[in-house]
């Protein structure tokens, strides 16, 4: 759960500056994870115009205009913003409160065990709990649905782990940032933009922390959406508006 952007819109903005600006880098020297065949580009190319289906608009962070749509299309729905990291969970050797200032030793989904998830070793995404803005229940997205998450030319499949605040989206485990390359530091971590999040419809992984799973069930629904048919408007949108 994204508390970062709640404290710091709480604390003012004297405290954003030097805690956003750091997170603009990514990481080249990590190592990049890549899975599955159908390509960044492949996923990007479907992903490039937008039905509405949220209500409004989405900031990045606290403070932030509100410009970011939740699209959707051909049973997924996805947006485009920035990465913030998400260290919550499980205490880990580099996701705990000495690690990270906003740390919540909680997600909002659990493991089949009971246990909370680890965002050090598991990928996943935030998605802004529901609102008026967009309900992703509405989608058939709910704990453990599948994403595949772009950034440059690196996909990454992740689950749906956590929530965060209403009005803010882009957010996404340490284990996630760390695979695409990005800078997976919960204090001076993330990236300020170029980053996609496709979120398939009515999928799941069981068990959630399962991420092999996740790999097999993201590759299949991927290659089945960008060889689907064309961009569906009006009620085949569960009540998306072009924009």
């Amino acid at each position: 759960m994204r508390l970062r952007s709640l404290t710091l819109a709480a604390v003012g903005a004297a405290l954003l500056a030097p805690v956003a600006l750091p997170a603009l880098a990514a990481d080249p020297q990590r190592p990049v994870q890549r899975e599955g065949e159908v390509t960044a580009a492949r996923l990007l190319a479907k992903a490039r115009g937008c039905v509405r289906v949220s209500e409004g608009l989405y900031s990045s962070d606290a403070g932030t205009p509100a410009a970011i749509p939740v699209c959707g299309l051909d049973g997924a729905v996805f947006w485009k913003a920035d990465m913030d990291i998400d260290c919550d969970g499980r205490p880990s050797p580099h996701c705990n409160r000495d690690t990270d200032p906003w740390f919540q030793p909680t997600t909002s989904f659990l493991q089949s065990d009971g246990r909370y998830l680890r965002s050090e070793s598991l990928p996943f995404v935030v998605v802004p709990v529901a609102s008026r803005i967009w309900d992703h229940r509405v989608h058939g997205i709910r704990g453990g649905s599948v994403a595949a998450v772009i950034y440059e030319d690196r996909v990454q499949y992740a689950v749906v782990g956590d929530t965060g605040p209403q009005n803010i989206i882009g957010e996404a485990s340490y284990a996630t940032a760390k695979a695409l390359g990005i800078r997976p530091d919960p204090r001076t971590g993330g990236t300020a933009s170029g980053v996609t999040y496709i979120l398939f419809e009515d999928s799941r992984v069981t068990p959630i922390e399962d991420h092999d799973a996740a790999v097999r069930l993201g590759e299949e629904r991927a290659r089945t959406w960008v060889g689907g048919p064309a961009l569906r408007r009006g009620a085949a949108m569960r009540g998306g508006a072009a924009s």
